[in-house]
């Protein structure tokens, strides 16, 4: 390669460093500083000089931001920390019980001076969240959020988003994660609907189903070609200490050259300043130019945030409030039914379109067949649909004064829609289900997907769209089916590449041994949780023993009544269910009988409650910890609790041991009773 002549390198630096600076005032600040024809005389500039010198041509290069070659799919990244999602509030009850548990905590912890909370409040942005890391300043990973834990790389994606700088400033610290959102303003979208229509292509239903649709394009040409925006909101992993304050370390991201939404966030004290700045917010939201469904509220001061922590998968510091839900009429064309994972059959109204909740609905749930009956719902009926954030749509009720004489009353069939076996309905229950078990395709894609996941055989890398692709192709047809696999032919599948194929390959070898508590409760047995596969694990030993058992060696089993009992046999007696187990026998799979902990015939007999927040396990370890040893875990007080382990902010669980007279420990004791370091 010959040398790059050393004016060759100077101009070209200069040019990127000139467009970068003409980059972000034109997205970030909205304010550009050149005309359209002076940018692209310096783009042009550029790209002739890396056509005629490629080694000067860099990933990070504003050249580079239309797009490379399409990629076969998208690999997945496992996020160095936690993409958390957030507890929601809908009522002003809701966010004044948030701030006053806020409030106690950081007052028992010495960390509250003044008589109120500093909160830091944003826009909550319907868009796609997004994580960028960053290293030595350069972006080099783009993930989306996927479940939390493991997102899906999008790298290629978001080079060609104009709004987020692949080179952040000289003083970018090592490894910096940025999180933020990827979104669509109305005008945009408007547009871009407009020039799909004129093409004969796809129109999208939402602003935020266009970004998503655009950042999740295999050809990162076509995610060039949408106009989509960034804000940053948060962080994830950073090699260099933080501002004391989450308002400070936004201002420092946005020195950095990444786009912040400064203009609408706000400081306020105390609740009633929360509830102020979500009603200015409410009362100016048409006027935005985007789309929200909230606002979101941060308790701002760093160490406070650290001292309230986290439970489960949502931080105790910061809180959406979504807006009310919304109604919208329009009109039911039909009920289709839908079989679930244990059969259960559930109507689900066909709608006309109609846009509510910050969405586009077509299908609302109806619940079951007694629902529609009390709420006189009729085929072609107008109807009432309601829809509050997250949550499933659902139909209200019909609009009466509009009912025309053409309407329909429900009436369920007797045979599954699905794999036509019958349809029952137990007596006292209020739901039907379909009787073909794991005969039914319906059931086998939902039952693949329980015996997947994490709680059951955890097969990492098997989701539901796969799983979906596997049984739509007759490849898989049980759970035996899976253990077939090979990455080969893995690698074949719609976004499916090869590492990933090989991963998923691996992960499978890997449960070849479950344990037989998770090999019972990956059967999905009616009935059947985590803590009876347990105890049914422990009282028979092998799956062939628990297969012979009667009904008086299975109401032997503690916490085993004659429902679950009856469930069970009902369940063995199917000779498809029996075909599908011999089957992942023959396949080499191995159920584990358990092994007695250290302690378990002390803590056999034993029913524990965990309730509040631990110091140092989640309730999850904790109750692991126990279960281990023999114990049970149960989510409710009653007088045959053994002992209640309550943590920070224990509630109602606590208030009702106490009353009981149920012994109530804290980490320590458990540890202790345990024979765990503490």
């Amino acid at each position: 390669m010959s040398e790059v002549p050393g004016d060759a390198v100077e101009r070209a630096q200069v040019l990127r460093q000139t467009l970068e600076q003409h980059n972000h005032a034109y997205y970030v600040l909205d304010a550009p500083i050149v005309s359209d024809a002076e940018y692209d005389q310096l783009i042009g500039e550029l790209e002739a000089i890396e056509s005629q010198y490629p080694a000067l041509r860099t990933p990070d290069s504003p050249t580079q931001r239309v797009g490379g070659t399409a990629i076969a799919a998208f690999e997945p990244v496992r996020h160095a920390v936690p993409m958390l999602s957030l507890g929601n509030a809908f009522e002003d009850e809701q966010v004044l019980a948030f701030d006053q548990r806020v409030a106690q905590t950081l007052r028992g912890a010495g960390q509250l001076n003044g008589p109120e909370v500093a909160y830091f409040c944003e826009l909550k942005l319907d868009g796609l969240a997004i994580s960028l890391r960053y290293e030595r300043g350069v972006l080099v990973q783009a993930a989306t959020r996927g479940d939390g834990q493991t997102g899906e790389d999008v790298t290629h994606n978001v080079r060609t988003i104009g709004s987020i700088p692949r080179r952040l400033a000289a003083h970018a610290p090592q490894t910096l994660e940025v999180r933020g959102e990827v979104f669509m303003g109305q005008a945009d979208f408007e547009a871009l609907n407009q020039a799909q229509a004129q093409r004969g292509e796809k129109v999208f239903v939402n602003p935020r189903n266009a970004a998503a649709g655009s950042l999740r394009q295999l050809d990162p040409k076509v995610t060039a070609t949408r106009p989509l925006r960034f804000f940053a909101y948060g962080w994830g992993q950073c090699s260099e200490p933080l501002a004391p304050t989450h308002d400070q370390v936004l201002d420092w991201l946005s020195c950095l050259g990444l786009p912040v939404n400064q203009a609408e966030h706000a400081l306020v004290q105390g609740a009633q300043g929360l509830l102020a700045y979500y009603r200015e917010v409410q009362a100016r939201r048409s006027s935005l130019g985007y789309d929200i469904d909230g606002v979101v509220y941060k308790v701002n001061d760093l160490a406070a945030q650290k001292t309230l922590g986290f439970v489960a998968k949502a931080p105790r510091f910061a809180l959406a409030h979504k807006f009310a839900a919304e109604l919208a009429q329009t009109k039911l064309l039909g009920i289709d039914l839908q079989v679930g994972r244990t059969g259960a059959i559930t109507p689900v109204a066909r709608l006309a379109p109609v846009f509510v909740g910050g969405v586009t609905v077509t299908n609302a749930t109806l619940h079951n067949e007694d629902e529609i009956a009390r709420k006189d719902v009729r085929i072609g009926d107008t109807v009432v649909v309601r829809r509050a954030g997250d949550v499933i749509p659902e139909v209200v009720e019909p609009v009466l004064a509009l009912r025309g004489s053409e309407t329909k009353a429900f009436q369920m069939v007797s045979q599954c829609p699905v794999c036509a076996s019958a349809i029952e309905r137990p007596p006292g229950e209020a739901v039907a289900r379909c009787t073909g078990g794991l005969f039914c395709a319906a059931q086998r894609k939902q039952s693949l997907i329980h015996a997947a996941s994490r709680n059951a055989l955890d097969i990492e890398g098997l989701g539901d769209k796969l799983i979906e692709q596997l049984v739509d192709k007759a490849r898989v047809q049980s759970l035996a089916d899976i253990y077939g696999l090979t990455a080969q032919e893995l690698a074949g599948y719609e976004r499916m590449g090869s590492k990933s194929a090989q991963n998923l390959a691996n992960a499978i070898a890997a449960k070849r041994e479950p344990p037989l508590e998770r090999f019972i409760y990956a059967l999905g047995i009616r009935h059947v949780g985590q803590s009876t596969a347990r105890d049914l694990a422990r009282s028979f030993k092998t799956i062939e023993q628990l297969m012979a058992a009667n009904q008086e060696q299975l109401l032997a089993v503690p916490d085993v009544g004659p429902v679950v009992a009856s469930s069970i046999l009902r369940f063995f007696e199917q000779s498809h269910n029996r075909e599908v187990i011999e089957g992942l026998l023959a396949a080499g799979v191995k159920p584990q009988a358990p092994e007695l902990g250290r302690g378990q015939s002390d803590f056999a007999g034993l029913t524990f409650v965990l309730t509040g927040t631990l110091p140092n396990w989640t309730r999850e370890q904790a109750a692991q910890a126990i279960m281990a040893a023999g114990g049970k875990v149960s989510g409710s007080v009653s007088k045959k609790t053994s002992y209640v382990v309550a943590g920070e902010d224990a509630g109602s669980k606590l208030a009702r041991a106490q009353s009981l007279g149920v012994a109530v420990i804290d980490e320590a004791g458990l540890q202790r009773l345990l024979g765990a370091p503490e």
